[in-house]
């Protein structure tokens, strides 16, 4: 298989990568019929083992699974916790989610052709910069990941790849972060490796706990963390409790991110297990964890019991793995959820050719590898898209060559940008940002050409929204003037 890595240099000189972009030969086709899978196991299992480009956006419509379903229930922990119903207090799905029903046949809209980018109408916008947020405070390496507690205390958290997470006050004159979390021994960290994610549980305030997704040699781990009790400042490196344990047959595309929806379950990004153009079919397979997006209960997590399935999950009563919430996905690195109205919105880095942003959505099959973006990758002609969402927004790899799924805003000191979801690009630096409204694109725009190698977003509590830089900077979005 050639491989040929566009970003092996900024990895080689710089110690980090969002995703490289291998040159492969694409698998064959892969069967979607998975009715001799071995059943969803029980969510006791501690250790979680599993064997020329258009830049463009579409709304989407899909065909629905035509495998049989198989009631595998009792192979199943479903769990929905005391004084809690999933979805309650909020907006459980977005409106446009397709619907599992028991009907193989049934369809909903067919997806439209794709509309170029250059065909939208421009976002009417203040000018945007992206100035300093704290520019006393020094320079942290490698960050992936900002985040803050639901405490009121207006910290912020940065997770450095290199398996430390820094806390410091949101405050512009800053100087100091001290360190939050160490477990640079237990983190397999370099290329596209390290501790990638960190997630606050919804009652950090009164239980102390918090989520990370980081790598060994050779797997991904899912683990609880609690505060000190001596000092509630810090977290307690003992103390952790390893939910999912989930095997990774090749160093790259791990995704990286977890986050809590409104529904209070921890939503979990994985990619497709890395090698070029998937090599064991992981984006089509519903009996493996990898290339997916998981939806997990970590309410009542115990040694003997880490984590439980939602009984509404898409997959439980299919031969499937029940922690599927959506698949198809290469390397969703980052993704987010829209604090009004609990949309998952995510940024899947494509192979060659395309990058896109995704509405995950229920059930949904976002195509790789039969399909890159909107177009066919297994094979490279004539394969059939049925059954698949399409991305919201596409662009090529003339555009950028990582995309940096980024957040809703929400914030209020640019009120015009409110409802924008904004999205960035590792290589090119810009930022872009669209309205979503009705069901498609109403809206889209580059907001910010900032010359930064961006590697993620953040979001504070009251909605502002940073990038994280290469250079070790932590940049504000603002109002320009």
């Amino acid at each position: 298989m050639l491989k040929q890595c566009f970003l092996v240099l900024i990895a080689l000189a710089l110690g980090f990568a969002i995703a490289c972009r291998e040159e492969a030969s694409p698998a064959s086709t892969l069967p979607t019929n998975i009715t001799n899978a071995t059943p969803s196991p029980t969510s006791s299992v501690l250790s979680g083992e599993v064997p020329p480009p258009t830049p463009a956006f579409a709304t989407r419509g899909t065909t629905l699974p035509t495998y049989g379903p198989q009631d595998i229930s009792e192979n199943v922990t479903e769990l929905t916790p005391a004084g809690r119903q999933p979805g309650q207090g909020s907006t459980m799905l977005p409106t446009v989610a397709p619907t599992l029903i028991d009907d193989p046949e049934a369809t909903l809209e067919e997806s439209p052709t794709a509309t170029p980018l250059s065909e939208l109408l421009p976002l009417r916008l203040v000018r945007l910069d992206l100035e300093e947020a704290f520019p006393d405070l020094e320079d942290l390496p490698r960050m992936v990941h900002l985040t803050y507690p639901s405490d009121g205390s207006g910290r912020l958290f940065v997770v450095l790849q290199e398996g430390k997470i820094v806390v410091f006050p949101g405050e512009r004159n800053v100087s100091d972060a001290v360190d939050f979390l160490d477990i640079r021994q237990r983190v397999n960290s370099g290329g596209e490796q390290g501790l990638l994610g960190l997630a606050f549980d919804p009652n950090y305030s009164s239980n102390g706990y918090f989520y990370v997704n980081y790598t060994t040699q050779g797997n991904t781990l899912i683990s609880r963390f609690s505060t000190d009790s001596a000092d509630p400042g810090r977290a307690d490196a003992s103390s952790e409790l390893v939910l999912m344990r989930i095997p990774q047959p090749f160093p790259n595309h791990n995704g990286g991110t977890l986050a809590f929806g409104h529904d209070g379950y921890l939503y979990i990004g994985l990619g497709d297990g890395g090698g070029g153009g998937d090599p064991l079919g992981s984006g089509q397979d519903l009996t493996t964890l990898l290339g997916a997006m998981l939806r997990i209960d970590v309410l009542d997590a115990s040694p003997d019991r880490p984590y439980a399935i939602p009984p509404d999950n898409p997959f439980v009563h299919f031969e499937a793995r029940g922690e599927i919430w959506a698949y198809g996905l290469r390397n969703p690195w980052r993704f987010s959820f829209d604090r009004q109205n609990g949309d998952l919105w995510a940024g899947d880095v494509g192979q060659n050719s395309f990058e896109e942003v995704d509405l995950v959505q229920r059930g949904g099959n976002y195509g790789w590898n039969t399909l890159e973006g909107n177009h066919c990758f297994s094979p490279r002609t004539g394969c059939d898209p049925s059954g698949t969402l399409l991305p919201v927004i596409e662009y090529g790899s003339d555009k950028g060559c990582s995309v940096i799924g980024g957040y809703v805003y929400r914030g209020t000191a640019i009120p015009s940008l409110a409802g924008t979801y904004l999205y960035g690009d590792f290589c090119s630096g810009e930022v872009h940002g669209f309205r979503f409204e009705n069901g498609e694109v109403a809206g889209h725009s580059l907001l910010v050409d900032s010359g930064f190698m961006i590697t993620s977003f953040g979001e504070d509590q009251q909605g502002e929204i940073y990038a994280l830089s290469q250079d070790g900077g932590i940049y504000r979005l603002k109002a320009d003037g």
